[in-house]
């Protein structure tokens, strides 16, 4: 097969939680577990760390692994979604896996897959593994992709575990309280391996402590030991947070040369570096526009707050989610003078653009429904002004047309 064919083959037949929703979530490891004997169990043979978190995960795994390229290793990581490319989810230093190495490895294990009925996300994990242990880096920063407990990367043994924001996502799956999603990403929290914990919640607080305890782990509470003088190149106020937690996580790696100098040019060279896209990007000029992949009621909340913080003459958001989101939660948090473009993702769960017009007019937010995002993209530019904001985002999915 090719590189194109073996996506396809990838995407089709196996289920994919962007895709498809809830219907591609297993909620257990047994099949993670068969698939690492298969391979000969790598994930044991590299040092790595464990990223979980509602909002922030991204972003910060990927300032981790800056600090750690500017240091000097060889740095593997791994994080989900992809936005433009699937090899975006498996780099080294930056560097996507090589198709090749993507094809082979579906080829040589199809029969396997096939047999265990493995998800995407799962042959993905076990590919990124396959690849690190091959290619002999020093450590991998690894991104939770749905929860922690039960998630396909919970198979790790990491150095360090680190846990970013708590908040409302998936709970038809974590749970619908604070509290128990906490308690599903603290099951990346290991026996006698320190977590960090990016963002002091009251909520959250409890259940990390309590989990920590039981299983004879050093917690940290980034807020309370960090200061907060160091910067990112990453822009928005919000990452202020995820700064404090990723400074903290390297504090505590032990047997690695990382020193001040590292700490501060990695946030400093963290796109250039690993290649992250899709947070508070610019990506036009007069007007300035705007992309983030914030979806969820957390991660709005602040990059909506971050927009507040611009200076333009008018706003115009263009916006679209995917069919599961609490749009009575979500859409609440908009405003209402601005000037919104509703689009669908084009992928199989992107939420209907009239849908989420009349919806939104329910909350007072007045627009047009467009039937792509580039399509609506190109009518916010139509009448913006030189002086405007345009805001492009709602969905990962949004994002990933456009950038």
């Amino acid at each position: 097969m090719t590189y194109q064919e073996t996506l396809e083959w990838m995407f089709a037949q196996l289920p994919m939680y962007q895709q498809k929703g809830i219907s591609a979530f297993k909620g257990k490891l047994d099949n993670i577990l068969a698939l690492s004997a298969y391979l000969g169990h790598p994930e044991r043979k590299f040092k790595s760390i464990h990223v979980a978190g509602t909002n922030g995960k991204g972003s910060s795994s990927h300032m981790l692994a800056s600090i750690l390229q500017e240091a000097g290793y060889r740095v593997g990581l791994y994080t989900s979604p992809h936005l433009k490319d699937f090899r975006e989810r498996i780099r080294i230093n930056g560097t996507p896996v090589s198709k090749k190495f993507v094809v082979d490895f579906i080829k040589k294990n199809k029969l396997f897959f096939e047999a265990h009925d493995l998800s995407f996300f799962e042959m993905t994990v076990g590919m990124a593994f396959q690849y690190f242990e091959k290619e002999k880096i020093d450590i991998a920063i690894v991104e939770v992709g749905l929860g922690g407990r039960l998630d396909s990367t919970n198979i790790i043994i990491p150095e360090v575990s680190l846990i970013t924001n708590i908040g409302y996502d998936h709970v038809e799956m974590l749970g619908d309280t604070i509290a128990k999603i906490a308690f599903e990403k603290a099951g990346i929290i290991k026996p006698g391996i320190p977590v960090v914990i990016s963002e002091l919640q009251e909520e959250t607080a409890t259940v990390f402590n309590s989990i920590a305890g039981e299983r004879g782990s050093k917690i940290i509470f980034a807020g309370e030991v960090i200061p907060g003088n160091y910067k990112t190149s990453l822009l928005g106020s919000y990452q202020a947070k995820n700064v404090k937690g990723v400074v903290a996580t390297i504090k505590e790696l032990k047997g690695f040369d990382i020193r001040e100098k590292h700490i501060a040019e990695g946030l400093l060279n963290v796109s250039t570096n690993t290649g992250l896209l899709g947070r508070w990007q610019t990506i036009g000029e007069n007007p300035t526009m705007v992309c983030d992949t914030a979806h969820n009621t957390e991660g709005l909340s602040i990059v909506l707050d971050q927009i507040k913080q611009q200076k333009y003459t008018a706003l115009h958001l263009v916006i679209g989610f995917v069919k599961d989101k609490n749009l009575e939660q979500i859409l609440p948090l908009f405003p209402k003078n601005a000037h919104y473009y509703f689009c669908r993702p084009n992928i199989q769960r992107g939420l209907d653009e009239l849908v989420l017009k009349t919806r939104s007019l329910e909350f007072g937010l007045n627009g047009n429904a467009y039937s792509s995002v580039n399509e609506a993209v190109n009518a916010a530019l139509g009448v913006a002004d030189k002086t405007d904001f345009v805001f492009v985002g709602g969905s990962t999915f949004v994002v990933a047309e456009i950038v």
